[in-house]
């Protein structure tokens, strides 16, 4: 089975005939959505009828997964840009729960209540793009990391992006407000062009970061990795999804690879953002042992040296260079 569809701006006739994407339901001309060519089969689990099981599945890994990153991130606490980048995860924490209960079918796209779950998923993940977008500029420290203004101007203008895209999104699902769900075109701007403009100056700013603050050029290798795995993950859903499916006995379709590249993607910016950032050695356990050895040797030799014997004879301490420990941030920066 194929589709005659062709690759179009502001149209999902092709883009669903390959990838059965949560919206492709509630899009079309047609009462019934538009349908891929090829998807993963369905499983019964009692007298549940599981749509994308490899897909929920791969959800769910998602979910562990980000909760792992969260603790360690929650671990760090005088890290530059803890807080905002904790918000990124619980953004896609969301976005993550909530694709299983549409991908599968829990909630099933003849209900009621779906197009109004959906638009609230497309909402979540514009606002997942658009806040990796502001953390990336975090870095340059234009506002102080972690104060309210910081914070509530990420939160807030994720929220208003979010809420945005999700209007969009049921307005062209319901064909109310002057959309429709036949042409797409805004709600497909939104889904599609918008998050590769986020991606894109997210990657250049970390450049621009890292070759002009940074010394050390190995968080380099962590965005290119994870730009590799975003990108894969959209070339396996949307050129290779019924290549796949159709080699694999509709075990699997693009959709798997998609979630699973995504992932990837995300630990691979967690895995940058901890290359960056070092805990403040101030309140660090270790360091205060290393410190305390440093300045009992110091005192020690200090006796030796005093005629009098008194530790505080010879201006042990600030004076022979026992400087207390300084605050880190993102790497070499010296903020």
């Amino acid at each position: 089975m194929t589709s005659n569809a062709t690759l179009s701006f502001g149209s999902y006739d092709w883009i669903c005939s390959r990838a059965a994407l949560i919206v492709c339901p509630l899009l079309g001309a047609t009462n019934y959505g538009i349908e891929p060519v090829c998807y993963s089969r369905n499983v019964e689990f009692g007298r549940t009828l599981v749509f994308q099981p490899a897909t929920s599945f791969m959800h769910i890994c998602a979910l562990a997964m980000v909760i792992v990153m969260i603790l360690h991130v929650r671990s760090k606490y005088t890290a530059v840009g803890r807080k905002e980048i904790l918000i990124f995860f619980y953004i896609y924490f969301l976005e993550e729960l909530l694709a299983i209960f549409l991908d599968s079918g829990i909630i099933p796209p003849s209900s009621n209540v779906y197009a109004w779950f959906a638009a609230v998923h497309t909402g979540l993940t514009a606002a997942t793009y658009w806040c990796l977008l502001v953390n990336g500029f975090v870095g340059f420290q234009m506002v102080e990391d972690g104060t309210p203004l910081s914070l509530w101007t990420l939160q807030g203008t994720s929220a208003i992006v979010g809420l945005i895209v999700g209007l969009v999104a049921i307005g062209t699902f319901k064909n109310s407000a002057g959309l429709s769900s036949a042409k797409p075109t805004g709600l497909w701007i939104l889904q599609f062009i918008f998050p590769l403009a986020c991606v894109v100056v997210y990657i250049v700013a970390q450049f621009f970061l890292v070759l002009r603050t940074l010394d050390d050029r190995w968080p380099i290798g962590d965005i290119l990795f994870g730009t590799a795995f975003w990108v894969i993950a959209q070339v396996l859903l949307f050129a290779f999804s019924n290549t796949i499916c159709d080699a694999v006995s509709h075990y699997l379709d693009g959709t798997f690879f998609h979630a699973l590249c995504n992932l990837f993607a995300v630990m691979m910016t967690y895995k940058y953002w901890d290359s960056l950032t070092k805990e403040d050695l101030e309140f660090s356990v270790s360091s205060k042992e290393k410190a305390w050895e440093v300045k009992e040797t110091l005192l020690r030799e200090d006796d030796d040296d005093s005629p009098s014997g008194s530790g505080y004879g010879g201006g042990a301490g600030y004076g022979q260079g026992a400087y207390p420990p300084q605050k880190g941030g993102y790497g070499q920066y010296g903020y």
